[in-house]
């Protein structure tokens, strides 16, 4: 597991990260870190080596003394050598495996080491490494017959034993490989489903606040503009942007409960008794009209369609409500109007256009994603947005939505 440094630069992210050693791309002589599991495993080859090796005794004992001599040496430092494996894999393996052609007992150093190899190396380096070790079979087979086993059958057993060995440290790497392929999937899965939500909320927030603030804007700026409006006027005014400040707070709290993982609508001290806000759908597009009209827009609405989904109904929705914001921002006082038709089995579509021209647009600052926004939020639905100048000097959104014949509960 490495450390990787987040998004903005500060916070670190754990992930798992495939060993350089398992990969191939380690370099011998390389300092290791032994955790728990790693001195076990050490512990353990270094035992196995140890227990060949005692198994090898009795088979030098008709040897002269000075070959006797040489084995329990030359055994007891390949035993030892066992503990550099990790650091230098490939060495060990070529020494023993060579000097396993002639020395008995440095023979369970030489499978400890072939395994090691086999493990932390690929195919390039294992592969040639293991046939060095077959072909050293055949001066061991020479030089110490056996009296019960023919030639033959004393290397068979030989090549089953390296090739044994070998598919051993191949499967174990294969499974390592394999597990840690499991782990970055999962954590590319879960990285891809954080910023999908991400991009989830930043389109909520977008689609609802901007709305809010452009009314805020609006009233504000009429108030700006008439200082001298008769006092229900102005009552008026303020009472809209008051009430429009105050959803666009509700909607800011609840996309912060969200992003702390918390239920929208609860608050701070982590009460949850707080109802969540219903999100909108069709039937409330014309409430929506409604908010725009008295905010002194030309809106006019038709509205063709029954019983839609909510979910379909939501995205037909948000994007007429993001239309809507920029035709206030842009189209100033330019008649708007939004046409919704769609049956089911056909899909559900949305037009909303207003002339080019502009008495006087409303000047609010933008991210100039509204439209990127739109569209992105459409092919999610499985749909189509198209936009731009007509040829008549208007400027249109056209949406167009799939409505499955038949829906279920989580078509809604």
């Amino acid at each position: 597991m490495t450390a990787v440094r987040g998004e903005d630069g500060h916070v670190p992210e754990y992930r798992w990260a495939l060993p350089s050693v398992l990969l191939g791309d380690g370099r011998e002589g390389r300092r290791v870190r032994r955790s728990l599991r790693d001195w076990i495993v050490d512990i353990t080859m270094f035992l196995i080596a140890c227990g060949i090796t005692l198994l090898g005794l009795p088979e030098i004992e008709k040897q002269p003394e000075p070959v006797i001599a040489i084995e329990q040496v030359t055994g007891a430092l390949a035993c030892v050598a066992v503990w550099l494996r990790r650091r230098w894999p490939v060495a060990l393996a070529l020494v023993t495996g060579v000097l396993s052609s002639y020395l008995e007992l440095v023979g369970g150093a030489s499978i400890v080491a072939l395994f090691t190899v086999a493990v932390h190396r690929p195919f390039k380096i294992s592969g040639p490494i293991t046939l060095l070790a077959l072909i050293t079979l055949v001066p061991y087979v020479a030089l110490r017959p056996q009296e019960d086993i023919d030639p033959l059958t004393w290397g068979l057993i030989g090549v089953a034993l390296v090739l044994t060995v070998y598919a051993w440290g191949i499967v174990i790497r294969a499974r390592r490989q394999l597990i840690w392929s499991l782990r970055q999937r999962a954590d590319s899965a879960a990285e891809e489903a954080k910023r999908l939500e991400r991009e989830r909320i930043a389109r909520e927030m977008h689609d609802v606040l901007a709305h809010r603030i452009s009314m805020l804007s609006l009233h504000a700026g009429a108030l700006e503009f008439r200082p001298d409006a008769p006092p229900g006027e102005i009552a008026k005014a303020a009472g809209a942007i008051r009430t429009n400040a105050h959803l666009a707070l509700q909607d800011l709290r609840e996309v912060i409960g969200v992003l702390r993982h918390a239920r929208p609508g609860a608050d701070d001290t982590g009460d949850d008794t707080v109802p969540d806000r219903p999100q909108p759908t069709l039937a409330d597009l014309p409430t929506l009209v409604e908010e725009c009209r008295q905010a002194g827009m030309d809106v006019r609405l038709d509205l063709r369609a029954d019983d839609v989904p909510e979910g379909l109904g939501r995205n037909v929705y948000r994007i007429v409500q993001e239309t809507l914001t920029n035709a206030r921002k842009h189209a100033g006082g330019a008649p708007v109007t939004v046409t919704v038709a769609g049956t089911r089995g056909k899909g559900l579509s949305a037009e909303v256009c207003n002339p080019l021209w502009s008495r006087r647009p409303l000047r609010l600052p933008g991210a100039r994603a509204g439209l990127i926004g739109l569209t992105e939020r459409a092919e999610l639905a499985g749909g189509t947005l198209e936009h731009g100048p007509t040829p008549e000097g208007e400027f249109v959104v056209r949406a167009w939505l799939p409505w499955p014949v038949e829906t279920t509960l989580e078509d809604a």
